[in-house]
């Protein structure tokens, strides 16, 4: 019996999602929830489990092609034996081949990529002649460079050596060098809501500093019990966002988000965290961060950071938030005016940790100092009310005590 493997139900507003990588090949066995494939959306990369013990025995699209929800991405028999197997690959491979010629044949230039009808143009190649093993027989560059593999080398020589320099997308000036890579599907959204939210929004940034004294003589006191009780560290964030979801609650406007001409006032604090990973910016969301204990935000936190490095975040993880903090002082960051994440309407911008010089009753001292930066939609919040949010998250910051007593 056999099983189609479909691309799932892809997150709301996306449309489509591009095949990233292939766990298993054609003839290969498979387990029932064996990661088969990866797709990448504008979001997050999807993991395609298999349905069912059995062995691949069709693979109908391909790296970097193009697919929506509900396409067969491949077939599983759950009852083949060596011999079907074997026939299956060759069939497979037998297939593709077939199709691609077919689709080359009556399609011709129209299914070459711009930059593939660049090159079979300057290297005078005719694309007729190129099997193409692309989605619909679309002729990649890969196919082009095999094709030229199997012409006499004393003929394609220079076509070879230009090829190979385009490929690597690399271009060579003397000693300067460059290099044009495309962007992931990830990046790509972040520039577009980015973008997005500098032409949607009066952005506005205002700035002040905290002095975190008492918050480090609490974790240097308390750090080693909260460890062995909670089997987390007690790091800085937990205590950033209480402050935040604190303020949030004295100024509804700072969590709220604009709807075309109406305000959305959010009567929940969703906190996004702005995570680094190596594929992009990603913000996962604390939800209801209000009824979350320290040790429960620090261990949330401490899971999306270890997802974001393997690459497994979902878009539910993603979905949704009211408010975000951004630590750029984690790299080192003194002093930046983050950006909003829409349709939130406000940001926080942590900096890094500075023994500073500062006058405290009358005399200097050298206190651990950090700038904070507020970027705010000044559609629907006053600068007073930015300025005192920001004084309220400093106020709490400065007297941890006083905010866990809710004073």
């Amino acid at each position: 019996m056999t099983v189609e493997v479909k691309v799932p139900a892809l997150p709301e507003s996306v449309v489509d999602a591009t095949i990233l990588d292939w766990h298993r090949k054609v003839g290969h066995g498979v387990s029932r929830d064996d990661n088969l494939v990866d797709l990448e959306t504008d979001k997050v990369v999807l993991e395609v489990p298999a349905p069912v013990d059995g062995i691949l025995t069709q693979v109908l699209f391909h790296q970097g092609d193009t697919v929506e929800t509900g396409e067969v991405l491949a077939i599983i028999d759950e009852t083949a034996t060596a011999s079907t197997v074997a026939s299956a690959v060759v069939e497979n491979a037998s297939a593709q081949q077939s199709t691609a010629t077919e689709k080359q044949r009556t399609a011709g230039n129209s299914i070459l990529t711009p930059a593939v009808r660049r090159l079979v143009r300057e290297l005078d190649l005719d694309p007729q002649k190129i099997p193409g093993s692309g989605k619909n027989g679309r002729i990649l560059k890969a196919d082009v460079m095999s094709y030229l593999d199997q012409q006499e080398p004393d003929e394609t020589e220079q076509e070879l050596e230009a090829l190979r320099s385009d490929e690597a997308n690399t271009q060579q000036q003397g000693e300067r060098l460059q290099q044009r890579v495309p962007m992931t599907r990830l990046r790509a959204r972040v520039a577009e809501r980015l973008l997005e939210a500098q032409q949607n929004a009066a952005i506005l940034t205002t700035f002040n500093e905290v002095d975190l004294q008492q918050i480090m003589a609490l974790r240097s006191n308390y750090k080693e019990k909260f460890e062995k009780a909670h089997d987390v560290r007690l790091g800085f964030m937990s205590f950033f966002i209480r402050a935040c979801v604190e303020a949030l609650k004295k100024f509804p406007a700072v969590n709220a988000s604009v709807d075309g001409n109406d305000i959305i006032y959010h009567g929940y604090f969703d906190i996004g965290i702005a995570v680094g990973s190596p594929r992009g910016l990603v913000v996962p969301v604390l939800r209801d961060a209000d009824q979350s204990s320290f040790a429960q935000l620090e261990k949330r936190i401490r899971e999306y950071g270890q997802k974001a490095l393997d690459g497994t975040i979902s878009y539910e993880d993603l979905s949704g938030g009211t408010f975000t903090i951004s630590n750029g002082g984690v790299y080192g960051s003194m002093l930046s005016t983050p950006i909003l994440n829409p349709p939130q309407s406000a940001i926080l911008g942590m900096h890094n940790i500075q023994q500073r010089p500062v006058v405290v009753d009358g005399e200097i001292v050298i206190r651990p100092m950090m700038y904070l930066a507020l970027s705010y939609d000044h559609r629907i919040i006053d600068g007073r009310e930015a300025v005192q949010f920001l004084l309220s998250i400093k106020e709490s910051l400065e007297d941890p005590a006083a905010m866990l007593l809710q004073l």
